[in-house]
């Protein structure tokens, strides 16, 4: 196995530890909703430190339901990752090609034409 191909299983069993332990843990079970996001949390703590607290702004677009809000998030990191990928795959094809490129010789002219 070459180190590259070690330091990817490292990673990716490290990426499936991030995403089991706390399943396995239960490191939410005395939460009422375990894996609200960060928003939600914020939103709890302010109103148990200052109940009357107004918020700024409102949103733009209050999605119907959380369903809703969950598919849309996921659309959004799907196109986020697509723009990531399709960078990285034009930058690498292009050094790619700048290398076949510099392995091309020009072909030195020869008198006897």
């Amino acid at each position: 196995m070459s180190r590259n191909a070690k330091i990817n299983t490292l990673l990716l069993l490290v990426v499936a530890a991030l995403a089991v332990l706390p399943l396995v843990l239960g490191l939410g079970d005395h939460k009422e909703e375990p894996f609200a996001g960060a928003d939600a949390e914020a939103e709890t703590a302010i109103t148990e430190i200052a109940p009357d607290y107004e918020p700024w702004f409102s949103p733009l677009y209050e999605p119907a339901s959380g369903e809703i809000e969950s598919a849309l998030f996921a659309l959004q990191a799907a196109l986020g990752a697509g723009v990531l990928a399709y960078y990285f795959g034009l930058r690498k094809g292009r050094r790619q090609g700048e290398v076949r490129a510099g392995e091309k010789t020009p072909v030195a002219a020869s008198g006897n034409e």
